[in-house]
């Protein structure tokens, strides 16, 4: 081969090399620029503009189209605090709100309230004396004073016997009172007896030196009468205890 035909052949492949470099810069700077391919008739959209349900978290899209109403979050479809953009729109906010309130109470204590009912008196623990009142005729009064050392209460009202009767006489119901008569130590309850009918209507009277009292616990209290003893008949009638002497003789 000549040089000639050589020089030739080298010059057509030196050409051929440079417009082959030449074509690729121009692909590479159409890429470049951006410019858009073709699009068949067929083609979908860029972007994709199809309708979405609410409170979609938004499309990922190069153009973020749907997600331009939601770029500051404001406009999630079920939360304030949407994601700041980044050409995703997302509005979904969840939260939780957790409480549990226990309460527990535990007390314990010592109800007194028992401890502060006083007991009930005993022949043992008072002393009843008996003496006749100037006013009602008839009538004696009975005095019952706490020697004790604790608060205690009266029975409702002195069941008396006197001399050998048997039978408790009937308590006047008008002379009740709210409540118990209690004593503190040293101090005296009243009740009245009548111990006979100013007009004589009463019957089957009799004389008796003797009076008894008996206390609610089977304790019996004996009671020294006035010098002479004293004249019962059917008009024996008892008052209820009352803490004022006046009160006991007003019946």
């Amino acid at each position: 081969m000549s040089a000639r035909r050589i020089t030739r052949t080298r010059l057509f492949a030196a050409t051929t090399v440079a417009l082959a470099a030449l074509s690729l810069t121009a692909c590479e700077g159409d890429e470049l620029t951006g410019s858009p391919a073709p699009e068949s008739a067929t083609s979908a959209p860029a972007g994709g503009n199809s309708p979405r349900p609410a409170g979609d978290s938004g499309d990922t899209g190069s153009t973020g189209a749907t997600g331009t109403a939601g770029s500051n979050g404001s406009n999630g479809s079920n939360g304030s605090n949407g994601s700041n953009g980044n050409d995703n729109a997302s509005g979904a906010g969840s939260g939780s709100d957790t409480g549990s309130d226990t309460g527990a109470g535990t007390g314990a204590g010592t109800d007194d309230s028992d401890s502060d009912v006083p007991g009930e008196c005993s022949a043992s623990d008072v002393r009843i004396t008996a003496a006749n009142a100037p006013r009602p005729i008839n009538h004696l009064l009975l005095t019952a004073t706490n020697t004790g050392s604790k608060t205690c209460a009266l029975p409702p009202y002195p069941a008396t016997r006197f001399g050998e009767a048997q039978a408790v006489p009937p308590v006047a119901e008008s002379s009740k009172p709210q409540s118990l008569t209690t004593l503190a130590p040293g101090e005296s309850g009243y009740a009245g007896v009548r111990l006979s009918s100013g007009d004589g209507s009463g019957e089957n009277g009799y004389d008796a030196n003797t009076l008894t009292i008996p206390f609610e616990d089977g304790s019996i209290a004996t009671v020294k009468l006035p010098s002479g003893g004293v004249y019962v008949d059917t008009a024996l009638t008892v008052t209820y205890w009352q803490t004022d002497a006046s009160n006991a003789l007003e019946y």
